[in-house]
């Protein structure tokens, strides 16, 4: 698909559902619109926040990130800026989750502990130790998890990339879990499926999936059907006993930069092994 005009114009758009895509790709196309643009129902997560704060510090115009309503004044041209990246919340709330399923004592730093605090609660509501602190979380499990219920919701709700690490964490847990999945729906629970090869006990009904947890799951060979169900299955077979064999690392890998080699300086014993023709 190609699309070519040969200038933009300031609209107003609503969005019917605050997409962090669209939301950003808006911005992206308005820094260079002629007159105003306001996206109406904006996404507010973090990410949206920091795109518009690189933009501005190249000379674009927009106010409002991280709140409903995003205002951009088109510019005739940017320059060269310098800014830092924020942590990746998702990464950083993958590795809370690993310790919590391991009854492990990690501290994960260089994080933005607001970000992280739809986790953070709901770690603490399941008997597992948090300590925050300025710019690092200290997660310390000492005893099985007990049953939670949890909404993914956009941001500052609990982000659906996690449900699916912490559907792994519920199957674990003592009682029985809910997760109810508001954002995307019965799709994004396809990697439920590997969960049961290792025993995890789960129902799906629609978006709503009821997790009864057990002590113990054992390893397997199951797939990573896509990014964050393959962070599930990862962190399931850090907990199950034997040995779990994942055969498509490839979408791990796409969001956890060097995941094998920081589970491993974490104590995780695990490996890469060539793909068997």
């Amino acid at each position: 698909l190609m699309i070519h005009a040969e200038e933009l114009i300031g609209d107003k758009i609503f969005l019917d559902m605050p997409s962090v895509g669209a939301t950003i790709n808006i911005m992206l196309a308005a820094v260079f619109a002629k007159g105003r643009t306001t996206i109406e129902s904006a996404a507010k997560e973090p990410h949206i926040v920091a795109v518009a704060e690189f933009l501005n510090a190249m000379g674009a115009d927009i106010t409002g990130a991280g709140t409903d309503t995003i205002k951009i004044n088109g510019v005739e041209s940017l320059h060269g800026g310098t800014y830092e990246v924020i942590p990746d919340q998702i990464e950083a709330g993958t590795y809370m989750i690993a310790a919590a399923i391991t009854g492990g004592d990690v501290l994960v730093k260089n994080l933005i502990p607001r970000h992280m605090e739809s986790l953070s609660s709901k770690l603490s509501a399941m008997g597992i130790d948090v300590t925050q602190y300025d710019t690092s979380i200290r997660v310390s499990a000492t005893e099985r998890p007990v049953k939670t219920a949890v909404k993914t919701a956009v941001y500052p709700g609990f982000p659906t990339d996690l449900q699916s690490p912490m559907v792994a964490l519920m199957a674990l847990a003592d009682g029985t879990s809910k997760m109810t999945e508001d954002v995307y729906g019965a799709s994004r629970f396809t990697y439920i499926d590997e969960l049961r090869r290792m025993g995890a006990d789960i129902t799906v009904d629609g978006n709503c999936a009821t997790v009864f947890g057990k002590p113990q799951l054992k390893g397997g060979y199951v797939s990573s059907t896509d990014l964050r169900g393959g962070a599930a299955v990862l962190l399931a077979g850090l907990a199950a006993e034997g040995e779990t064999v994942i055969n498509t690392m490839n979408h791990i890998d796409r969001g956890y930069e060097g995941i094998v080699e920081k589970m491993k300086a974490l104590g995780a014993d695990l490996e890469r092994r060539p793909v068997l023709e």
